[in-house]
């Protein structure tokens, strides 16, 4: 495959995936979320691949959905209709939880919407002391989607979920780490280094154990997490696209101005 919005390396028995479309902030479409399943699958089949990093950019890990590109569908009088790239974004995270090897998040800058649930689809979080989570999809109308109200509920609970979820409250890196949401929090500057650091660490350890301790994990936490996302999430969050919610809020979102949602 042509890579165009991703970079794919290998070495030292690393594999990373930097998402390198910077300028739009390394939104998610179709063509990076089908670039970014290309390559989990493929360190999933490379015997060489013993860890995985997944990474953004300095201004940002990701700023989620590109709504721009919404927009321009509503102005025009076009139907947005995202289903295909609601099951590419669900699989992503999917396949992160499922696959036999230890992936780290290296998270700097903004993680917005599906980026921010990307990133916390790691079995380890790293991020710079300034990153910032936001689920911002109630700003547009929209529920989380890329597994967030399930993998946040686990984490720190209904009440902050409903907080960060319902609010839209962006969620600075030391706020991450009291929550215990992620595995630690660096500098900057110190981020790459950091993550480096540790996945040379998990590359020369007992890769058949870790395999299988997260086999364990996905039973005691994710069994039914297939399920949710296909069944539940998508159906959802396809309800609020056909909103005029949705259409108001992406129009205010670009237009810069408070949306006047009505419920509709």
């Amino acid at each position: 495959m042509e890579l165009q919005k991703v970079k794919y390396l290998v070495e030292d028995g690393i594999g990373t995936v930097i998402l390198d479309y910077a300028a739009n902030l390394n939104a998610i479409d179709e063509k990076m979320a089908e670039e970014i399943l290309y390559a989990l699958e493929e360190f999933e089949k490379d015997s060489n691949v013993k860890v995985i990093i997944i990474k953004g950019g300095a201004k940002a890990f990701s700023a989620g959905g590109d709504v721009k590109h919404f927009y321009e569908l509503i102005e025009q009088g076009d139907d947005v209709d995202i289903s295909n790239l609601l099951n590419m974004v669900a699989r992503i995270t999917l396949n992160m939880k499922k696959s036999s090897k230890m992936i780290i998040t290296s998270v700097q800058g903004v993680a917005a919407g599906a980026g921010a649930n990307i990133a916390l689809s790691g079995d380890f979080i790293v991020c710079s002391d300034n990153a910032k989570f936001i689920q911002a999809f109630v700003n547009i109308g929209l529920v989380p989607d890329t597994g967030g109200t399930y993998l946040l509920s686990r984490t720190i609970g209904v009440q902050k979920t409903m907080e960060y979820c319902a609010l839209g409250k962006p969620m600075t890196s030391s706020e991450a780490k009291d929550l215990k949401l992620v595995y630690d929090v660096v500098p900057a500057e110190y981020l790459d280094e950091f993550v480096t650091k540790l996945a040379k660490k998990l590359a020369l350890g007992p890769l058949i154990a870790y395999k299988n301790l997260k086999k364990q994990i996905f039973e005691v936490e994710f069994k039914d997490y297939e399920d949710y996302l296909m069944k539940v999430e998508v159906k959802t969050q396809n309800d609020c696209v056909g909103t005029e919610d949705f259409k108001e809020g992406v129009k205010a979102f670009i237009e810069k101005r408070k949306a006047n949602f009505q419920g509709k």
